[in-house]
């Protein structure tokens, strides 16, 4: 059976922590940012983690973790 390959355009977007979390950039900073106030703009410049277990087992699956 051949290995899984590593779905590369995923693993550029996320990362998976020490401990196994899934680490991601939040959507919404491409543009548009003046319409946002400034306390959202401090919290869109955090990373999120990834809460529904389906999700992160799915991304884990694809980057071979």
């Amino acid at each position: 059976m051949p290995k899984q390959k590593t779905h590369k355009g995923l693993a550029k977007r996320i990362k998976v922590t020490a401990r196994g979390k899934v680490t991601h950039k939040r959507s919404g900073t491409g543009h548009l940012m003046s319409s946002k106030n400034a306390k959202r703009r401090r919290r869109l410049r955090s990373t999120a983690t990834l809460k529904i277990e389906a999700q992160v087992k799915a991304i884990r699956t694809k980057l071979g973790h």
